[in-house]
Parts: structure tokens; C-alpha cells; sequence
């Protein structure tokens, strides 16, 4: 009788996640900061000495919600940071991938975002009004990656992913950094923000 595969991961943390079934108790910020730091957006394919992680990507969108919606809650700031938090375990893919792959994608994202969300204080699954909002922001940033890192024309990111509203990006730039400053960067807006929320 063949043996089930495997289905949990050790963390640096000495965590151990099933992922079939992620449980808030193992789940750590670290772990988290960690990994999308060292998880590449668009599959590598970006300019510069070090990938764009998603990490970094995660940062600039909460800053762009921020921006968008600075009268929200800090507790959907939060959730906004921790938009691609799942991609710590289960990497970033790209739009055509996901689509090949199929709802199991969905299903295992789902799963991870909740517990994420519940071990740090949010609902496990945030209003519809909110995710709208902070899918507006992960589109801005997009078309920023897209612009100035990934080789795309105006024209193209106009085309897929919508022409921000140029003072939402006024002063804004995005920096190819070394992991462990993301990392540290991360991990320190996310205290941040956990600290306001109390």
C-alpha cells in the first residue's frame, strides 16, 4: 500500500504547517517575512541584482491602500500586508499558472489566508468591500512592477492592469533590496501594525 504523501512543512521557526489543514498556532510572522522575502514576483523576470519578492510588493501595497484609504482601519491595513501572506508556503504564481493549475489553488490560498488571519486578530475571511479595495492597490502596484522592472510598455500595463491615478504613485519607486532587508522591513511594518491595533 503506498504511502501518503506528505502534506506539512517545516518552518525555520520549528513550525510545523499541515497544509491541508493550517492551523492559527502555526503561523509566525517570521516564518512569513522569511519566506516572501525570498519568493520571486513574476517569476524572476524583472530587472536588477536582486528579484522583486513578494515581500517587497506586499509592502508597497499596503502603502498604496494606505494612500487609497487613509481614513481604513489599521486592521485592514494589516490585511493588506498580508495580502500574499499564503505565498510564503506555497510560492507566487503567475495568472496563467494558477488558471492551468485550477480551483485546488484557490482552495489551498483560502485555507492559509484564514489561519493567517485569525492568529493575527483579523476575520478569517475580510469583507468583500475590503478585499475590492485592496485588489485596487495590488493593481497599482502591478502596473508599477510592470512599468519599471518588468520590461512591460505603458501601453501593455495601461492595458492589463488599468492607468493609476498618477498621485497615488507620486514619490514612489520601487527598489530591488537584498532579502534580509525585505525580510526586516516587513517584519517591522508588521509590528507596526499589530501594535496599533490593540
Amino acid at each position: 500500500m503506498a504511502k501518503p504523501p506528505r502534506a506539512w512543512q517545516r518552518m525555520l521557526s520549528g513550525r510545523r504547517l499541515d497544509l491541508l489543514d493550517p492551523t492559527p498556532m502555526d503561523i509566525e510572522i517570521e516564518d512569513i517575512a522569511h519566506g516572501l522575502a525570498f519568493v520571486a514576483r513574476w517569476n524572476g523576470q524583472t530587472f536588477g541584482d536582486y528579484p522583486y519578492s513578494v515581500a517587497e510588493h506586499s509592502l508597497l501595497v499596503e502603502q498604496l491602500y494606505s494612500r487609497m484609504y487613509p481614513n481604513a482601519p489599521v486592521k485592514w491595513q494589516l490585511a493588506a500586508l498580508l495580502h500574499d501572506a499564503p505565498e510564503y508556503v506555497i510560492g507566487d504564481m503567475i495568472s496563467p499558472v494558477k488558471a492551468a493549475v485550477g480551483p485546488g489553488y484557490g482552495e489551498l490560498d483560502h485555507r492559509l489566508t484564514a489561519a493567517i488571519h485569525i492568529r493575527f486578530g483579523l476575520p478569517a475571511q475580510i469583507p468583500a468591500t475590503v478585499k475590492k479595495q485592496i485588489k485596487r492597490a495590488d493593481k497599482i502596484s502591478a502596473w508599477m512592477e510592470a512599468t519599471q522592472i518588468a520590461g512591460f510598455s505603458l501601453l501593455e500595463a495601461n492595458k492589463f492592469f488599468g492607468k493609476p491615478d498618477p498621485s497615488l504613485i507620486e514619490g514612489l519607486t520601487i527598489q530591488l533590496r537584498a532579502p534580509v532587508a525585505v525580510r526586516n522591513d516587513y517584519t517591522a511594518r508588521h509590528m507596526a501594525l499589530l501594535a496599533r491595533m490593540k
